[in-house]
């Protein structure tokens, strides 16, 4: 799961929930911290000062034992180039959805996801009768995230989560990330706490807890961005979404292929996924002009079907809205996929985004991610389409409601804030 901006999700976008204790006692702020100054690589003692004050509280938060946590934390060291590696592209960099889709919707990826697919077959059509999140869309997120598992990173969790919550790069938002990452070795700390068999709170008592089980949980490769396992899951996420789907009494994203299907699905369950219904519908080009008056980045469902047909933007003829379970007054919004075609040109591509689509932005907050998932789950087999009948009146056509005395939408041009 990336780290996107402004939201975290989770996804995310991200909404990850920390879901810590309330202090009973004054603990160490966390701004009080050492300062980093502007240097390209924070120091290790000052690395070292700043990670003791958020443990302690942390410790005193939760009630647990100080020199335990101390133990798992005591070689955390800077990587100076991860802070490279999170900044936002130069400028100069367009966009390109082309691009993008290319390397994500491509060959190897969709041969690998027919192979994870067919090893997990059983357990797949489990969890989306379970859920109403279907196998492809499941599958496609983990094939993009890392190829299922081939690709999960090789930097050690706490080592990323401390660097970049005591030194990130200076970026006009670099208060806010650095809270995030902080909160995000605060949850890390619980999770392996949890996970090596400790209580919250612990009232200073770690009977029953592994020491082992809680260092390799720190110690444990992620992301650049500290992001860990098959679906890439953030701490704070695997807390909050994340599922024990062998039922082996451990939640295991890195091994265990059932745990991060089922984690995958949790997740956008209850972000609010809606069963049996599509994620997009296509735009055709000569509506793309219309549309992009109401494409501005945003990712909030902003206007209803109904109105997407009054403006000629979509036609009542198209797939579900005349038979099948989209209703006129569902909500979607404008989504714009820029790019650049063969000869260079600039161009932009629209779709109309529904609420699974913004369901999937909230795993990654990226159209360009949210829609290689859904061609990536149709190379699949997925149809994007209702499979949920309505008996629905018939739906006016944009001439039609052009003479009725419903408001329009009005024609200006939106300021751009695209969330690709």
């Amino acid at each position: 799961m990336k780290l996107s901006l402004p939201l975290f999700p989770k996804l995310f976008l991200l909404t990850l929930t920390i879901l810590l204790g309330a202090c009973s006692t004054p603990a160490p702020r966390v701004s009080d911290s050492v300062d980093a100054g502007n240097s390209d690589s924070i120091s290790q003692a000052a690395l070292s000062q700043n990670l003791q004050l958020l443990i302690s509280q942390v410790s005193q938060s939760q009630d647990i034992p100080l020199a335990f946590i101390e133990s798992g934390f005591s070689d955390t060291k800077t990587i100076p180039s991860i802070r490279k590696l999170v900044l936002p592209p130069s400028g100069t960099f367009k966009k390109n959805w082309a691009a993008y889709r290319q390397r994500f919707v491509e060959p190897i990826r969709l041969k690998a996801g027919k192979v994870f697919w067919d090893q997990n077959e059983a357990y797949l059509s489990q969890i989306e009768q379970d859920s109403g999140v279907p196998a492809e869309v499941i599958v496609a997120i983990i094939g993009i995230e890392t190829i299922y598992g081939r690709q999960t990173g090789n930097f050690r969790v706490k080592d990323v989560l401390s660097t970049l919550a005591f030194n990130y790069p200076d970026t006009p938002n670099k208060t806010v990330r650095e809270q995030l990452f902080k909160d995000e070795v605060k949850s890390l700390i619980l999770l392996c706490w949890t996970q090596a068999g400790g209580k919250l709170p612990a009232n200073q008592s770690t009977l029953g807890v592994s020491p082992a089980l809680f260092n390799n949980c720190v110690n444990q490769n992620s992301s650049y961005a500290g992001a860990i396992g098959l679906p890439q899951f953030m701490p704070s996420s695997i807390r909050a979404y994340a599922v024990d789907g062998d039922s082996d009494g451990q939640i295991d994203l890195r091994q265990s292929p059932r745990d991060a299907i089922a984690s995958v699905a949790n997740f956008l369950k209850k972000q609010g996924w809606q069963p049996g219904m599509p994620i997009y519908f296509a735009i055709p080009e000569s509506a793309f002009a219309q549309a992009s008056l109401l494409a501005d980045g945003e990712p909030q469902l902003k206007y209803s079907v109904q109105t997407f047909i009054n403006q000629g933007i979509l036609t009542p003829e198209q797939g579900d809205l005349q038979a099948g379970g989209v209703s006129p007054q569902s909500k979607a919004l404008i989504v714009d996929l820029p790019y650049i075609d063969k000869d260079g040109t600039d161009k932009v591509r629209y779709v109309v985004g529904l609420n699974n689509f913004l369901t999937i932005v909230q795993y990654n907050r990226s159209y360009f991610y949210a829609q290689s998932v859904a061609e990536f789950a149709e190379a699949l087999g997925y149809k994007n389409q209702s499979v949920i009948a309505a008996n629905l009146p018939a739906l006016p056509s944009a001439k039609q409601s052009a003479n009725s005395k419903k408001k329009k939408v009005p024609h200006k041009k939106a300021t751009k804030a695209s969330a690709n």
